[in-house]
């Protein structure tokens, strides 16, 4: 029998007494939380030059983040289609394209079968800036919401979500629906937003742009920062990037000037391919962190900045990551980064702040760089590619231009002819699937059929890309690239876009004293992971789309 202590009543009822009060409910302190999230975007930086580069980076930048953060070298952009709005889409959404409906920077929209831009939105016009159809003025395009609009919605919109970008896309998509984005406008120099965001402009940015800090650089030249030895295991220029006839601005060192000889839209547009672009666009973030009051907000809730850095991907597209011009580039962001850690840390300190760094997608080298060291490589004309699909199935069908629209990977078909000619848009589709398979250059394809299905092949490649597909804004055929392979013309420079490490492999940096355990990772991570990781520190509910995972094992007990 249990040997159960019986307690006299008058005992018992004051020890009732005693444990009531103790359950009585007791204030609970909050968390402690960052003043200011800064969340920043490499545009087009792979892992692999972060670790290549390592032992040249200064005091201050990139090794600041490696020594006081946690570094997640083994992170992803877990999707199939890796481009710039894809990637931004994803930082801060926590989800795959196949939810937030980004899935490229342009696709074909389905009831025009028009071009249609990731950020377009012809309700709203940039603010006091010439504005183009096309041009991205707001995040309609973005079907969920972001980690800024969960902490904005938690407590009744006091908190601040500002964003600046070289590109309208990477400061849009960062943003999310109720954050504020400010972005570079190649025609003038300056910073703009859209009456999407506002009707006028606030006093700081008016200040900012009448400075003109864009005039600085003009004349002005990029020279290597480094020795010349440093470079040494560089690609070659005429390698991956030959010069056309009478063509001298494709080297060392690089002019800022325009064949006009006055400041114009040339020459603001040439500074994208500098590092100067990048400086203007911190120094942009540093004006929005004094003019906002970012880190010290009155109601005592967190801010959130998000900077999206936008040279890295115009250089790496002309020369390849493996050139001299994108080595150089990357050393001069890690400069350009130590500077704005110590301002940084002198408005807000950096005890108060998280810092959160990462790519939106990676790069392969120069397909010419690759057939140098063997490896089977080049480049597919896309152009042809779809008019000799479209001539097959014309043939073997007995169709009329059954492709009607494409915007590689991305092909689509005209159900309503096929079905007119009473043949099943799957057989049609497959058709498609095995000729383009035999082609040079191409490894796979998919047909919407078997992505409504979730029929593809259960392998990474075939993960990446169904969740790389949107049933409203993809194609009937989705087609994958053979590694080092890429499509577009030309004779040099590359891109990206493709399922493989080197375009999905990026840097992933998470940097706060207070909530971070600092330390290297080499276990699988996700891009996905940042907003639910975020969400967590912040004490607010995921983006309605994450699908990521809480890093819980890097963060401060």
């Amino acid at each position: 029998m249990p040997n159960f202590i019986r307690l006299a009543p008058v005992a018992l009822s004051v020890t009732l007494a005693a444990a009531a009060h103790a359950a009585a409910p007791q204030p609970l302190s909050p968390p402690a939380q960052p003043k200011l999230v800064v969340v920043m975007v490499v545009d087009g930086l792979p892992n692999e030059q972060v670790l290549r580069y390592r032992s040249q980076f200064g005091a201050g930048g990139f090794r600041r983040l490696m020594e006081q953060g946690a570094y997640f070298q083994n992170a992803h952009q877990a999707h199939g289609v890796t481009v710039t709005a894809v990637g931004h889409a994803t930082v801060l959404t926590g989800a795959y394209p196949y939810m937030h409906g980004i899935v490229g920077n342009n696709w074909i929209a389905a009831g025009t079968k028009e071009s249609m831009y990731c950020t377009e939105d012809r309700e709203h016009t940039y603010l006091g800036v010439k504005t183009q159809p096309s041009d991205g003025t707001s995040p309609r395009n973005l079907r969920v919401n972001t980690m800024g609009d969960e902490l904005r919605y938690s407590n009744g919109n006091q908190s601040k979500v500002v964003t600046v970008s070289g590109k309208d896309r990477g400061a849009i998509l960062l943003a999310g629906k109720t954050g504020t984005a400010y972005m570079y406008a190649d025609d003038t120099g300056q910073f703009m937003t859209s009456t999407y965001y506002m009707k006028s402009y606030p006093q700081w940015v008016t200040r900012f742009n009448e400075a003109k800090p864009a005039d600085q650089f003009y004349g002005k030249s990029w020279t290597p920062l480094l020795p010349a030895a440093a470079y040494e295991h560089d690609a070659d220029d005429d390698l991956v990037a030959p010069r056309a006839t009478g063509e001298e601005r494709n080297r060392f060192p690089f002019a800022m000037a325009s064949d006009s000889g006055q400041l114009d839209s040339k020459y603001y547009n040439r500074l994208r391919s500098s590092p100067f672009l990048d400086k203007l666009t911190l120094d942009f973030a540093r004006a929005a962190i004094a003019g906002e009051n970012l880190g010290k907000n009155p109601a005592g809730v967190p801010d959130v900045l998000g900077i999206s850095l936008s040279s890295h991907d115009y250089i790496n597209h002309a020369y390849g990551p493996e050139s001299r011009a994108s080595h150089d580039h990357l050393q001069q962001l890690d400069r350009l980064l130590a500077s704005f850690f110590t301002d940084l840390d002198k408005s807000v300190g950096l005890d108060n702040a998280i810092v959160v760094l990462t790519a939106d997608h990676g790069f392969p080298n120069t397909p010419e760089f690759y057939q140098s060291r063997q490896f089977d490589a080049g480049r597919v004309d896309g152009k042809k590619l779809v008019a000799d699909l479209n001539a097959h199935l014309a043939a073997t069908y007995k169709l009329v231009k059954p492709v009607t629209a494409y915007l590689l990977p991305n092909i689509h078909l005209d159900y309503e002819q096929i079905a007119q000619a009473g043949l099943k848009r799957e057989d049609v589709e497959q058709a498609a699937v095995r000729w383009l398979a035999k082609q040079p250059g191409i490894a796979d394809a998919y047909g919407r059929t078997q992505l409504e299905n979730g029929a593809v092949p259960r392998t990474r490649i075939g993960t990446l890309m169904q969740r790389a597909w949107n049933r409203d804004n993809s194609g009937d055929v989705m087609l994958v690239m053979k590694p080092y392979w890429i499509i577009g013309g030309g004779k040099s420079g590359t891109t990206h876009g493709a399922p493989y490490a080197y375009d999905t492999n990026v840097p992933l940096f998470m940097m706060g004293k207070r909530w971070i355990k600092p330390g290297p990772s080499g276990a699988y991570t996700e891009v996905q992971d940042i907003a639910p990781t975020l969400s967590y520190l912040l004490g607010v509910r995921p983006p309605a789309g994450a699908e990521g995972r809480v890093l819980a094992e890097f963060l401060q007990k």
